[in-house]
């Protein structure tokens, strides 16, 4: 479950570069781009410009390399060239890449152009949720420290925390143990150990937490149609506190290290 030294190097490479990738995204119009069009966009870049894999093509049977989420989407949605991206949306892009073995898994959600007061406080409240998680690790804390801190922070802010999705402890494959719950009562659950590294990746909803499969088998929505929003990074747990292996540059204030 914990990985050596030399395995965190490796995996703090992959992150980087998966860093790079939302790079990308972020110098990118997103308005009026099909999410079909940002999965080639960003299959090319990993591919060519990395010399990397896309870790999530093929994954579980998945033909894309992200999963695209619009609006009141909660995960899982799948690109689409019918699926363009207009003014006023809110989008998730969740990306995975492996580079010399070991898998990196990291997700943002952009403002498309002029986004509603609302829609754009959901999305921070969920950053900031994300950055409370991370906030809690360190070796001795417990899982629950995790989730009691994030869905603190959402349910303060009005909103609710999906419960059916978690993160998950990531490496040479993309889903390890342990499940990282995204609500849970402090001073519960597995101790944290240094050389730990895991994703956290809150989802929180405008309305309530109950969420629905599209008949695509992939595509989670919520129930009553509000929006939802999602941040993610993989995470390492050092002897000092936690080290944010896909930290992104816009980031580099708030790391938690």
């Amino acid at each position: 479950m914990t990985k050596t030294s030399e395995e965190l190097a490796l995996m703090a490479e992959s992150g980087r570069l998966l860093a790079s990738v939302f790079g990308l995204l972020d110098r990118t119009t997103l308005a009026g781009m099909s999410t079909l069009q940002v999965d080639e966009l960003v299959e090319d870049y990993i591919v060519h410009d990395l010399e990397a894999r896309p870790a999530s093509l093929g994954q579980y049977g998945f033909e894309f390399v992200l999963n695209a989420s619009i609006n009141h989407v909660v995960c899982h949605g799948v690109p689409s060239k019918s699926d363009v991206l207009r003014d006023g949306d809110i989008v998730n892009f969740d990306i995975t890449l492996e580079k010399n073995g070991f898998i990196a898994d990291s997700s943002k959600t952009y403002l498309v152009g002029a986004v509603k007061p609302a829609a754009r406080r959901l999305v921070k409240t969920t950053h900031d949720a994300m950055w409370k998680g991370i906030g809690a690790v360190r070796p001795g804390a417990h899982l629950g420290d995790i989730g009691w801190a994030i869905e603190r922070h959402a349910k303060r802010n009005g909103y609710s925390v999906v419960r059916e999705y978690c993160g998950h402890g990531i490496g040479r494959e993309m889903h390890e143990e342990p499940q990282v719950l995204h609500f849970g009562k402090p001073g519960t659950g597995l101790v944290l150990r240094e050389g730990m590294v895991f994703t956290i990746e809150p989802m929180l909803n405008h309305g309530r937490r109950y969420v629905r499969t599209e008949p695509d088998g992939w595509t989670v929505v919520t129930k009553d149609g509000s929006l939802s929003a999602q941040f993610e990074h993989t995470v390492a747990v050092t002897a000092s506190g936690v080290s944010v292996l896909t930290l992104r540059p816009e980031e580099a204030a708030r790391r938690a290290s």
